[in-house]
Formats: structure tokens, C-alpha cells, sequence
């Protein structure tokens, strides 16, 4: 008997929820979700506006310049005058060569010189007493003709006389071997007492590091899609760009500086375009062969459209956006994100300026889904302020 009641009470139960009537008389709302009260959700208008932008690439720095110091001349060295790793200035002593042979070469240039010019005097003394004489034909064509040619003679051996001299004194000078440029000296390879055969043998390297370079490759793709958005109105560059550089432990270096070279050539190995920043570098605080982030500045977004960063979410096929509709119903719109801009992403594809997109309660919502739009929340007043 319990059991035949338990039946009948279901099958009432049934009835009542299949009743068309039901629904009408609790006012459920017939919308385009199907039936579903409208969510309500915060919008933000997507903003248009002029924005810097910027790329950052990996970079190595490297020398300004790199300069081989070598001896000129061949001898024995004497003496290392500067510390290793020290910074050295352009024309300090870095070694001395042995000076006394070229000493004795110099001391036989200055006495070869004398004597030549010695014998040109007497040459020159020999022709002006025989011109008189040979205008009264009281000597021959023949003796006329030998001192005039021995007068010849003897002033080209003064030149040739003085051109070893000048010699002399130059090796004399490169027995000093002197810093080309300022810089950092590397490590000294030959030591005191060795023979060096002259520019055959590497003495040591001066690395100029004020300016200093850095190094960083631009990938190809991506100069590609740069070109095409200057080209098409998005993007504008400036005539020289900016550069800064983020240092390994995260901190900005204090000095800016400058993008001064930028290949055409790909690399076949990297495929990426080989571009140098030059940066001041006073204080010595970078050092050749560092790792830094690259940060390239100076380029505009004219007409940048942006969305608050928690507006962006990511799906199966890759970031979209919730927009609201003329008829008030949510649409997944596919976007496609560039950077940040502070709190905020800039959006390349997808979306125009003016469009309400919903900022807070997606979480609530699907595609087509009825929204209502609720006024932005007041800020809390801050303690203290009216």
C-alpha cells in the first residue's frame, strides 16, 4: 500500500514540472541565452591612443676597439712597464727592447751623415773653382762635367745619409712599445728576456671599453612584420633609436645610448640580423664579454588599441576577448596581443577602438551568453583624503 502511494506521488511530481504553465507563472525570462538570467558583468571601452613601443633581444658586449700591440722592431725585451688588466692610457710605455743596438745603429747614421755632407762641401767647393775656369777654357768639357757630377753626387748621398738617420731614430723610438689607444690591457704573453722578432710576435691587446659596444641579433620574422607595419601605418620608427640595457641581477644601467649599426645580411646560422648599440661607459662598470638584455626604444604605435590585461584570456586557439553586443550578449572575439603597456595589453588584431569589452564577471559567462553591463565600482576614498 506505501509503495502504490510513493507511485502516484512521483508521477504528480512529473506532471507538475512538464506543466507549460510552470514557468509563466514564476516569471522565468525568455532571452536569447536560452532561458538564462543575464549575468551581470564590468565593460571598458578598448582605448586608441599613441604608444611608445619597444624590443628586447639578448646582447653580449665587446670592445669599441680592439687593438694588437706589437713591437716594430726585432730585439730583446728588457722590461714590462704596465700591470695586467690595468687601465693604460694612449702613448704609455707598455715594454722597452733592448736600446743599445739601435743606439750604435743611430750613433753610424749621424756619423755617415757628417761625412757625406763633408764630401759634398768639397764637391761644391771643386765645381765653383773650375766654372770660372772653364768659361776661359783653362780646363777641359771633361773636368767641368766631373765636378758638376760629383757635386750631384755627394747631395744625393746627404739624402740618402739623412734617410738613414730618420731610420734610425725611428727604431731607436719603437725600442718604447706604447699604448695605440686607452683602454684595458689583456694579458702580457711574452716575458722579460724573450727575443721578439718584431710585428711577428703578440705582445699584449688594449680593449677600448669607453664607448662600449654591444653586440645582439634582430630575428628575421620579426623585421619582417616590422617593415609591414611601417609600411601599412602602424608602426612608426624614429631616425635613431634609443637603447638601454638591463643588467643579469635585473637592474637598468645608468647610461643610454645608441643604435649605430644594423646589418642587411641574415646570419645562416641564427637568422637573425646582426645590429651594435654604443653605450658610455665612464666608470668601467661593463666589461667585454658580458650578457645584457637589449632594450630598443623609440618607435610609435600611433593608433595602439588596449584592454586591461585580466580582459585577455587564453583559449584552444589562442587569446580572446569577451565583447558585448548590440543586443547586450556576450561574443568571443579572437585577438591577437602585442606588449604591455603598464597594466593593460596592447591588441595588434582583432578588436577596434570603441568596443565594450568585459573586464570583470567572464568567469560567469559563455559565448552568447546575456550580460548586464554594471556601473564601474567607486573607488574606497584614501584615509585622510576628502
Amino acid at each position: 500500500m506505501r509503495f502504490k502511494q510513493l507511485v502516484v506521488l512521483s508521477a504528480a511530481v512529473v506532471v507538475a514540472a512538464c506543466s507549460p504553465s510552470n514557468g509563466r507563472e514564476k516569471g522565468a525570462g525568455h532571452g536569447p541565452g536560452g532561458g538564462m538570467p543575464a549575468s551581470e558583468v564590468t565593460v571598458m571601452t578598448a582605448a586608441t591612443e599613441a604608444l611608445p613601443v619597444s624590443w628586447e633581444y639578448v646582447g653580449q658586449t665587446a670592445g669599441s676597439r680592439e687593438v694588437e700591440v706589437r713591437a716594430r722592431v726585432t730585439g730583446i725585451l728588457m722590461s714590462r712597464n704596465f700591470k695586467e688588466g690595468e687601465r693604460v692610457k694612449k702613448g704609455q710605455s707598455l715594454f722597452t727592447i733592448d736600446p743599445k743596438p739601435f743606439e750604435a745603429a743611430l750613433a753610424r747614421a749621424v756619423a755617415d751623415l757628417a761625412a757625406v755632407e763633408a764630401r759634398l762641401e768639397q764637391a761644391r767647393r771643386n765645381a765653383a773653382r773650375l766654372k770660372p775656369l772653364y768659361a776661359e777654357k783653362a780646363v777641359s768639357q771633361k773636368e767641368n762635367d766631373d765636378a758638376v757630377s760629383a757635386e750631384a753626387i755627394g747631395a744625393a748621398d746627404v739624402q740618402a745619409a739623412q734617410a738613414r738617420l730618420t731610420e734610425a731614430k725611428l727604431n731607436m723610438a719603437y725600442t718604447k712599445v706604447e699604448a695605440p689607444v686607452s683602454g684595458i690591457t689583456t694579458r702580457a704573453l711574452p716575458s722579460e728576456g724573450t727575443l721578439i722578432s718584431g710585428p711577428g710576435v703578440l705582445l699584449t691587446s688594449v680593449v677600448q671599453v669607453d664607448p662600449i659596444w654591444v653586440n645582439f641579433g634582430i630575428p628575421d620574422n620579426e623585421q619582417a612584420r616590422i617593415q609591414k607595419a611601417v609600411q601599412a601605418g602602424t608602426l612608426k620608427l624614429p631616425r635613431a633609436f634609443e637603447v638601454e640595457l638591463r643588467l643579469p641581477d635585473g637592474s637598468v644601467y645608468a647610461h643610454k645610448g645608441k643604435l649605430d649599426f644594423s646589418d642587411v645580411r641574415v646570419s645562416l646560422q641564427t637568422g637573425t640580423r646582426e645590429a651594435r648599440a654604443e653605450l658610455p661607459n665612464p666608470s668601467g662598470e661593463l666589461g667585454p664579454g658580458q650578457f645584457v638584455r637589449v632594450i630598443v626604444k623609440g618607435a610609435m604605435l600611433p593608433n595602439a588599441v588596449t584592454v586591461p590585461q585580466r580582459s585577455v584570456m587564453e583559449g584552444p586557439q589562442g587569446k580572446f576577448v569577451y565583447v558585448v553586443d548590440e543586443k547586450s550578449t556576450a561574443q568571443a572575439r579572437p585577438v591577437e596581443a602585442g606588449q604591455w603597456a603598464g597594466d593593460r595589453w596592447i591588441i595588434t588584431s582583432g578588436l577596434k577602438g570603441g568596443e565594450r569589452v568585459i573586464v570583470d564577471g567572464v568567469m560567469k559567462i559563455g559565448p552568447g551568453a546575456p550580460v548586464k553591463v554594471a556601473e564601474p565600482k567607486a573607488e574606497k576614498p584614501v584615509l585622510g583624503k576628502k
